[in-house]
């Protein structure tokens, strides 16, 4: 996807390397990113799919090599190397994306609390600024906001939780979302619900342009045959495999079928 215009992408990686101690877990990754795509990057245990989900966002910082995301705040979406900007331009950019964790990292507190948290740190809007985007976010994960606003953390179900961490993301109304095992932990009727919540969210238009992007680390078999998803296949460190999911399946690369066989194994251990 090297070809893609400039002003078509969304995220630049360029030779990312990442250790920590003598553990070298990205080991020169690179990797463009369109506007508008839904990306699968997956992978056996410790290949850096995490590793590079948080580079991204900037929770690490690589030894070596740029990270560059589109500054949704400029008309023409110039690419800025994020590990370069100060915090005021940081927030700029970071006001325009969202994460779903892989155990929700909900905070303790009330669902009115968790979804308007980010808002006002990041916006510098008020809880009640915040609320028709609360309700319409709840409403789009299936969640009734008057019965399910004032609620506390610590009653939810894990399903009910995995909504509300993808609500608190669609307040933001981001341009990229990226989630980190979103269905891992849930029975299968909650798992397919929230791969609908995915593909619903991925084709809602944010409020910033005319498509959303989505990043999804998982080993979820079911999620990529429902969402046929660009596939990023990191190996030792590197992109191994990029392509669609179809030609994934087909591969004849001999580390793709041990994998996929492993993949229903590796879901449940997450």
């Amino acid at each position: 996807m090297a070809d893609a215009a400039p002003q078509d992408r969304e995220v630049v990686v360029e030779d990312v390397h990442k250790a920590f101690g003598d553990v070298k877990v990205l080991r020169g990754v690179d990797l463009t990113i369109r506007r508008g795509e839904m990306v699968a990057i997956v992978g056996g245990s410790g290949c850096g799919k995490t590793v590079l989900l948080k580079t991204i966002t900037a929770h690490f910082v690589p030894d070596r090599g740029r990270v560059l995301l589109a500054d949704h705040e400029s008309p023409d979406r110039p690419l800025r190397d994020i590990f370069s900007l100060d915090r005021e331009e940081m927030d700029r950019i970071r006001a325009h994306w969202a994460v779903v964790f892989q155990r929700n990292a909900l905070l303790t507190g009330s669902v009115l609390y968790n979804l308007t948290l980010w808002p006002r740190e990041i916006l510098g809007k008020s809880e009640e600024e915040m609320l028709p985007a609360v309700r319409a976010a709840l409403n789009a994960v299936g969640l009734d906001p008057e019965v399910q606003m004032h609620r506390d953390r610590d009653v939810l179900s894990g399903g009910m939780a995995k909504r509300v961490a993808i609500a608190r993301a669609l307040v933001m109304d981001p341009a990229l979302m990226l989630y980190d095992e979103p269905s891992s932990g849930l029975d299968p009727d909650m798992a397919s619900q929230v791969h609908e919540l995915i593909i619903s969210t991925h084709a809602r238009r944010p409020a910033v342009g005319d498509v959303r992007t989505s990043i999804v680390v998982t080993h979820d078999t079911e999620l990529l045959r429902r969402v046929r998803p660009r596939v990023i296949m990191l190996r030792e460190g590197k992109v191994s495999f990029d392509g669609d999911f179809e030609h994934f399946l087909s591969s004849q690369d001999p580390a793709i079928e041990p994998y996929l066989r492993q993949m229903a194994m590796l879901h449940g251990r997450s």
